[in-house]
């Protein structure tokens, strides 16, 4: 147990060799991660870091906007950030864009939810904000009806 009384999140990471590793999460999902995304056929560390801020508001907006009655269809969310050329190199902004679909969704609905997210329930971006700015941005799709065939 920790000080606040909450137990610890252990993730075991072991080399595979090659510049790759394996990672066990607290949960027991194994994830390969290697030191150069491009060449060794997994992600990076600073690419999971992109896929954990953006999954985690997902997961907040999603929820958001379900118990809100928001009738989404799809849901889309596009991460990209900005890194400094100074080691170690870590972001100093990180773009997401929520792409949503849906029936007659509400403009204020999303932006209400993705401020929620980002400002109070999102640990990732919480975690990343001290260093990183954090910008994010939404687009709402209109849903195309589907038109019925017309009998012959």
């Amino acid at each position: 147990m920790t000080d606040q009384g909450i137990s610890p999140q252990i993730a075991r990471i072991t080399s595979a060799g090659d510049g790759r590793f394996v990672a066990v999460t607290p949960s027991g999902h194994a994830q390969v991660v290697s030191s150069n995304g491009k060449e060794l056929g997994a992600a990076s560390p600073m690419e999971l870091l992109l896929l954990a801020v953006g999954t985690c508001t997902a997961i907040d907006v999603e929820s958001i906007l379900a118990k809100k009655r928001e009738k989404v269809t799809d849901y889309k969310i596009e991460v990209h950030g900005d890194r400094r050329d100074q080691y170690p190199k870590s972001y100093s902004k990180i773009y997401v864009k929520h792409i949503l679909r849906g029936h007659n969704l509400s403009e204020e609905a999303v932006k209400r939810a993705i401020e929620l997210s980002d400002e109070k329930y999102c640990s990732v971006a919480a975690t990343l904000r001290p260093t990183a700015e954090i910008i994010s941005s939404y687009v709402i799709e209109a849903e195309t009806p589907v038109e019925a065939p017309v009998p012959a």
